[in-house]
């Protein structure tokens, strides 16, 4: 049977994985595609205008493949928990927003074509930061953070 500190870190290594993958697969799919479309997306929220639409189209999906993959090798795990998290409460935010004004978002633009209604995608947010949380709280173990936390530096060369 498992104890409860393996389960905590198992659960931490999943939730991590999970949300690293969730972003890796985000940001690859809008790098696949011309960063017209996602801008397209973004614009339908109705907040910023074509220019900033456009930066943002080709800005955010680098920062999600990143803070994802640096999210599956476990390196500043807890950092890069807390980006995915103020990501998707950030993402919340603006789906919620559209939600509320009644605005007819056709693709979130979450996952390129592929993307769900907004509020599919708000209770998928919901559960990704969930995990972000857990990942935040757990995720260190099995990571290179946690590896190279254990590693002891070479003693200098004369010194005792």
């Amino acid at each position: 049977m498992m104890d409860r500190e393996t389960g905590r870190k198992l659960g931490g290594l999943l939730a991590r994985v999970t949300v690293g993958a969730v972003f890796v697969y985000s940001g690859v799919i809008k790098l696949m595609a011309p960063p017209e479309e996602f801008a397209f997306a973004i614009e339908s929220y109705q907040l910023v205008g074509p220019q900033l639409g456009m930066l943002t189209a080709q800005a955010l999906p680098w920062v999600e493949l990143y803070a994802g993959v640096l999210l599956l090798a476990g390196v500043f795990t807890r950092w890069m928990s807390l980006a995915a998290l103020a990501m998707l409460f950030g993402f919340e935010v603006i789906l919620g927003q559209a939600m509320a004004r009644g605005l007819d978002i056709a693709s979130c633009g979450c996952f390129g074509a592929a993307s769900g209604t907004p509020p599919q995608e708000f209770l998928q947010n919901l559960g990704l930061m969930l995990l972000a949380w857990v990942a935040f709280k757990f995720g260190g173990a099995y990571s290179a953070d946690a590896h190279f936390s254990q590693a002891k530096p070479p003693e200098a060369a004369g010194a005792k």
